[in-house]
């Protein structure tokens, strides 16, 4: 991945700035790297606990280790949309109204995105050996899959025509609205007669009964996401903003052939 250094563009002011002229470099830096390498040996540790350590379930058997990756994936979406929300109001009610944030805002809702979807096919298998289908229209399932479509539809709409700004502002509406879904989906198993299992860790009741290297392991695993997503966040936020730059500068050239057109036009008929 690569964004572009405008300091370092050494295009004359007569030559028309192309993103083949300009100077690029990595998005990655000193602390990318200490982070991709922190989440590389997270990862190392979820598969060695998830897989051999953490025992098999009394009830779920071997399926429990499905749990390793679909509770972490689906903790870290919600962290995900709720950066999203935080940064498109920092980005609405600021007065400076930074594109920055609405970049993190865009990049936290694609990961979050990718998290849900793991997480209802992870959640696919588990349920395909504990219920015996792979899916039912129960409460948890079904708020999920409208979170998921819900977050979907916003990064269409961050795709519709417009300038920057306008991306930022009708994309900022939509993420402070669809934040408001994830107390649903959390608390649908409350609210709810539902197939699906209430929480084990994250509960009201603050009673977690899990055997202790399971519990470890269920840790490691969002301590592995975690890092994977604020990685993932950083090099995806640079990238947009390298988006927005070459954008920006190809409708400069075009601005720039049309009036040179006109020129020749003009002197064509003098």
């Amino acid at each position: 991945m690569t964004t572009i250094d405008p300091a370092n563009d050494q295009t004359s002011p007569d030559q028309s700035a192309t993103p083949v002229d300009a100077v690029v470099r990595g998005t990655g830096t000193r602390a990318t790297r200490l982070l991709g390498i922190g989440t590389v040996i997270a990862m190392g540790w979820l598969v060695a606990f998830g897989l051999g350590f953490s025992p098999a379930d009394r009830d779920q058997k071997e399926s429990v280790r499905i749990l390793y990756v679909h509770v972490p994936t689906i903790w870290i979406a919600y962290l995900a949309f709720v950066v999203t929300a935080v940064a498109s109001a920092m980005y609405l009610f600021t007065a400076k109204k930074s594109l920055g944030w609405d970049r993190v805002a865009g990049a936290s809702a694609e990961i979050g995105v990718a998290f849900v979807a793991v997480t209802l096919a992870v959640g696919a298998m588990w349920g395909r050996l504990t219920w015996g289908v792979f899916w039912q229209w129960d409460a948890r399932l079904t708020t999920t899959a409208l979170l998921f479509v819900s977050y979907i539809g916003y990064l269409a709409v961050r795709r519709l025509g417009g300038s920057h700004q306008q991306r930022a502002k009708r994309s900022a509406v939509l993420g402070l609205l669809f934040v408001l879904e994830i107390p649903l989906v959390h608390f649908s198993v409350r609210m709810w007669r539902s197939l699906h299992q209430e929480p084990t860790v994250a509960n009201t009741d603050l009673d977690t009964q899990m055997d202790g290297l399971m519990l470890f392991s269920l840790f490691v695993g969002v301590i592995a996401f975690t890092l994977l997503y604020f990685w993932l966040l950083l090099h995806r936020s640079r990238t947009m903003a390298m988006e927005d730059i070459l954008e920006d500068r190809g409708l400069d050239d075009a601005l720039v052939a049309r009036r040179a057109e006109g020129d020749i036009d003009m002197r064509g008929t003098s």
